[in-house]
């Protein structure tokens, strides 16, 4: 494996990790402190979502990746997300009015 391949797996590696982070939060809210840790889930997300930045800098320094957001596919992005909120709450899926926060409500 050569380093391009090895900071690719790390980023793939970080992905998984907020997966994960997202999961617990999801369970459990984003104020949980898990037994044994110092930080919320939400902090815990961001730790692994700065762990992705890390990567992805590195990535960038490799030059194998463009560092800069696409401020406008992301504006898209969100566009999209918010369509498809919105066709989950009319599906009944969706529960627009609670905000799930889990263990702290």
């Amino acid at each position: 494996m050569n380093r391009l391949e090895h900071l690719l797996t790390i980023l793939a590696e970080e992905c998984n990790e907020v997966a994960v982070r997202c999961s617990k939060a999801k369970r459990f809210g984003l104020s949980e402190v898990q037994p044994g840790q110092d930080l919320t889930n939400a902090q815990r997300i961001m730790v692994e979502v700065n762990d992705i930045y890390a990567a992805l800098l590195m990535l960038a320094e490799e030059g194998a990746i463009d560092p800069d957001p696409d401020l406008e596919a992301i504006g898209r992005k969100q566009a999209k997300v918010e369509q498809f909120l919105l066709y989950s709450q009319e599906c009944g899926t969706l529960d627009q009015g609670a905000v799930g926060k889990g263990c702290d409500q």
